[in-house]
C-alpha cells in the first residue's frame, strides 16, 4: 500500500546446504551433487519418519534415550538456490566459503568464555544451560540477526508489515524482532537487548536492516561456527523480494573485536 515491496507471509529457511563450504570445494554444487544430497535427504526423511518397533530393546542405562522417531524434525530436503545457482555453504565471502581469521582480541574473548564455561559442571546452575534450552532465546541463531537455519527443526518465519514497522517472528521459541522503519534513534552503548537493536530503510526494492548493541549472551551459531559477538559487532541484512515464494537474504557481520576480516 505505501510502494515497497510486501514480504509479509510464512516462510522457510529450512535446507541442506551447509553454512560453512566443504574445504577445497569450489563455491556451487554440480547438479549431480544437488540430485545426490536431495535424494539423501529425502531418504532420511522417510527412513527417520518410520514407526519405532515396539519390541526394541530398552535403551541403555546412562544414555540418552533419544526421541520417538523423526516426525516432528524437519533438517531440510533442497539446496539453497541464489539467482538460480546451487551454492556449496551459506557464506560466500570470504571466498572460500569459510569463518575468517578471528582477531587476538577474539580469541582471548572465546578462550575466556570457555575457561568461565569450564569452571562449572553442565547442571550447576540454570545459567549454564543453553539459551534455548530455557526458552530466552532459539537454539542456534534462527532469530537472529543474522538469520540462519536451525539444521534441526522450526525453521519457519512469519513477517507483518506496516509503513513503519517490520516484525519478524520466529516459530523457535517464539522469538519476535521488531524493525522500525524510521530515523534511528540509537540505545546507549550499555542497553543490549536479545536480538540487538534493529532500524530499517529501503533501498529501492531492498528492505535493508542494520543492528547493533547484541546482547554479550546471545551466540551466533551456524553449522559447527559458533561465537559471540563483541561489543562493536554490526550485522547488516539485505531481504529483497525475488519472485511470489522466495525472498534473497544476504547477511554481512561486520565485527572488528572477533575477525580480521
Amino acid at each position: 500500500a505505501n510502494g515497497h515491496p510486501d514480504l509479509q507471509g510464512n516462510w522457510t529457511n529450512v535446507t541442506v546446504t551447509p553454512f560453512l563450504r566443504e574445504e577445497g570445494k569450489g563455491p556451487l554444487f554440480t547438479w549431480d551433487e544437488v540430485a545426490q544430497l536431495e535424494w539423501r535427504a529425502a531418504a532420511r526423511v522417510e527412513r527417520c519418519a518410520r514407526a519405532s518397533d515396539p519390541a526394541r530393546a530398552p535403551p541403555t542405562a546412562g544414555r540418552s534415550t533419544g526421541g520417538y522417531n523423526n516426525v516432528y524434525i524437519d533438517r531440510g530436503k533442497i539446496v539453497a538456490m541464489v539467482n538460480g545457482e546451487p551454492r556449496s555453504s551459506l557464506v560466500t565471502n570470504p571466498p572460500d566459503g569459510r569463518m575468517p581469521a578471528m582477531t587476538p582480541e577474539g580469541r582471548r574473548s572465546m578462550d575466556a568464555y570457555r575457561a568461565f564455561r569450564g569452571s562449572f559442571g553442565p547442571y550447576d546452575n540454570p545459567e549454564n544451560r543453553p539459551l534455548g534450552e530455557r526458552c530466552i532465546m532459539s537454539f542456534g541463531s534462527n532469530a537472529g540477526p543474522p538469520m540462519m537455519p536451525n539444521y534441526f527443526y522450526n525453521n519457519n518465519y512469519t513477517i507483518v508489515q506496516t509503513a513503519d514497522h517490520v516484525m519478524i517472528m520466529t516459530e523457535m521459541v517464539h522469538d519476535t524482532r521488531i524493525i522500525r522503519l524510521c530515523t534511528p534513534r540509537p540505545l546507549p552503548d550499555n542497553v543490549r537487548p536479545w536480538m540487538g537493536d534493529s532500524w530499517g530503510h529501503w533501498e529501492g526494492e531492498t528492505l535493508v536492516v542494520e543492528t547493533t548493541n547484541m546482547h554479550p549472551d546471545q551466540r551466533i551459531v551456524g553449522g559447527g561456527a559458533t561465537f559471540s559477538p563483541s561489543a562493536r559487532a554490526k550485522v547488516t541484512e539485505r531481504l529483497t523480494r525475488v519472485d511470489e515464494y522466495t525472498i534473497n537474504y544476504e547477511f554481512t557481520v561486520d565485527d572488528p573485536g572477533t575477525f580480521r576480516r
